[in-house]
């Protein structure tokens, strides 16, 4: 018996007029339309755009080389190259991110002990150039320094959640 009520009901294609049906409603309400470049929509705290290096209030970087980032990349987006300092303390000497290679999913800044990388809400960049997708330390402090503030509020705001 339900093989022929479903055969019936197939026949009938009561889907397909429930799938116009609910086509039909929308067509009918006003389109929601957003002109990019003079309108935003509103992000979420937790985007994850361009990446950048944090630095304490004294200034030094906060990157202690661990290499949990790199470890962790599933990507294989991060090249870190490390040496000891004079005063015993390990710091980088390159941090690359390759962002072709990067699928922002943030798995860096969750493994990172000292929050030293981070992924700001950054996402309108370009490269106009070969070789520009690799983003070398100097460009992570940099964007670091720059968006400190926007970083911290961006922080304070999930930190309930973390």
């Amino acid at each position: 018996m339900t093989a022929i009520t479903r055969y019936l009901k197939s026949l009938m294609l009561l889907e397909l007029l429930k799938g116009m049906s609910i086509t039909g409603r929308y067509f009918t309400r006003p389109k929601y339309t957003v002109h990019y470049p003079e309108e935003t929509i509103p992000k979420s705290n937790r985007f994850r755009g361009l990446h950048a290096l944090r630095r304490y209030a004294n200034g030094e970087e906060r990157c202690i080389a661990c290499k949990l980032c790199e470890a962790v990349c599933p990507a294989l987006a991060i090249t870190i190259d490390s040496e000891p300092r004079a005063d015993g303390s390990r710091r980088t000497t390159r941090y690359d991110i390759d962002l072709f290679k990067c699928i922002f999913c943030g798995f860096c800044e969750e493994s990172c002990p000292v929050d030293s990388i981070v992924e700001t809400h950054i996402h309108e960049y370009h490269f106009e150039a070969r070789g520009e997708n690799i983003v070398n330390k100097q460009q992570l402090l940099a964007i670091g320094d720059r968006y400190e503030a926007e970083i911290a509020a961006a922080r304070a705001q999930d930190a309930a959640f973390r």
